[in-house]
């Protein structure tokens, strides 16, 4: 299809070969742009179906030509209905329709029994998470998005008749808001089956979830230190040292090293530094798998899936065919890594046009040994990080954003790459000197080292 000449806009109308739309769109187009492509997808909600399109735009002298094919997102439950979903497993089969979707917890436990394995899970009825959160107190949220709140509680014995808990157990308290939520029932279901048979050190703690008449929500260990994220771009925290943000790249790199070498491979799909979050002695753990996936599975080399995630951290392969394979989460790490390097965020529309997006700022940087330096987080002086550290980190952000899936490392080999990295950076014991005031003279009688 050929436009020429779009003024402020251009308009594609229905009848393409590849584009099937029943009105139709107009796309924006920002001053100066001229002789370039421009990957995009968009969205069209028609009344049962919502559609994905993915194409390109190639712009040549003010003329416009344009390539794109649907990609189905959604279908409700009242169309076509979907295929019988035996011999999938849980996570599959609640993909495919919604009215597979349980709606209550023997219904959820059963779903839960077809997991190749599965840790203990408290189904909290509403009544008792009112107890654990003082009614929902304004005074008891930690925080809020798309998808609701998050309260925090505590759980203790007497909650319930033979509730044997280590207690008081503090949780965080996760309450979907349903119709007026972003994060809809599946992903609410993909976090208790996952979160459900997954148990690793660097992965947050599932404690129960409740699902009754149109409640559903989430029971999590509560994680006083809050998200990466919150410290990262923090105006009013001090910075987090260098020797800290390695702890935390390492952290995530084994939860997410986990995931991938699982019996059942797991991909995450959403991993960005407001889903990494921290214990009281800044362990990083992941949270939040609504949007996880199953890996592929004996030949296969990825997972067709629809496109979820966060614009600025999703791998561009993902972005553009909908495949999805571990690398897409190797992609993302290299993000979260370039941002605890720099201490910018992946997307910064505050920022200058040419540095609003990080991986297109920093990427042709980070091989450069000099160079590189000056994008390290200038609220760390030099004195703060070691400079060789910088370079190894550096290169393997490098090699973890690179545009060819295969050239990617493993998060395996990621974890053994910034293991001596934080050994090296052990901090070393505070050094106190004491002087006695019973003593003014020189001597090792009136100072004291510990």
């Amino acid at each position: 299809m050929l436009i020429g000449k779009p003024p402020a806009g251009i308009e594609l109308l229905s009848g393409g070969r590849n584009l099937h739309l029943l009105s139709p769109c107009l796309f924006l187009v920002w001053p100066g742009f001229r002789r370039r492509k421009l990957g995009f997808m968009f969205l069209v909600r028609q009344r049962k179906r919502l559609s994905l399109f993915l194409g390109k735009f190639c712009v040549v002298m003010g003329n416009c030509w344009f390539k794109g094919s649907p990609y189905f997102n959604r279908v409700s439950s009242n169309a076509t209905k979907s295929e019988s979903p035996k011999l999938q497993s849980p996570s599959e089969r609640i993909e495919k329709d919604d009215s597979l979707l349980p709606s209550n917890p023997h219904e959820v436990e059963a779903l839960r029994n077809d997991s190749a394995r599965k840790n203990p899970l408290i189904a909290f009825t509403f009544e008792e998470l009112k107890r654990m959160t003082k009614n929902f107190r304004q005074d008891s949220v930690l925080g809020g998005g798309g998808f609701g709140r998050v309260y925090k509680g505590c759980v203790t014995s007497d909650l319930r008749e033979g509730l044997t808990i280590q207690e008081p157990l503090r949780v965080a308290v996760k309450v979907h808001d349903g119709d007026n939520s972003f994060q809809g029932h599946r992903e609410w279901l993909a976090e208790v089956i996952f979160l459900g048979q997954l148990s690793h050190p660097n992965l947050v703690k599932l404690v129960g979830y409740c699902c009754e008449d149109n409640h559903r929500v989430l029971v999590y260990e509560l994680m006083p230190l809050g998200s990466v994220e919150s410290h990262l771009f923090s105006r009013v925290m001090l910075p987090l040292p260098w020797s800290t943000r390695m702890k935390i790249a390492l952290g995530a790199a084994r939860g997410l090293a986990f995931l991938h070498e699982a019996e059942k491979p797991v991909i995450y799909r959403d991993f960005k530094t407001s889903n990494i979050l921290l214990d009281e002695e800044y362990n990083a753990k992941l949270s939040d798998f609504g949007l996880a996936k199953d890996g592929p599975v004996g030949d296969k080399s990825h997972v067709s899936t629809r496109i979820m995630g966060t614009y600025g951290y999703a791998a561009p392969e993902y972005i553009m065919t909908g495949h999805l394979t571990a690398m897409s989460d190797v992609y993302s790490y290299g993000v979260v890594l370039l941002e605890l390097l720099t201490g910018r965020k992946s997307l910064d529309r505050s920022r200058p046009v040419r540095e609003q997006t990080l991986t297109d700022w920093a990427f042709p940087l980070l091989a450069h040994r000099k160079k590189v330096l000056g994008i390290v987080d200038p609220r760390l002086t030099a004195d703060d990080y070691p400079v060789k550290a910088v370079h190894k980190t550096a290169m393997l952000a490098y090699h973890c954003l690179s545009r060819n899936p295969k050239a990617r490392p493993l998060m395996r080999d990621i974890v053994a790459t910034l293991e001596p990295l934080q050994q090296q950076q052990q901090p070393q014991p505070e050094l106190v000197v004491e002087v006695s005031p019973a003593n003014g003279s020189g001597g090792n009688d009136g100072v004291g080292v510990r």
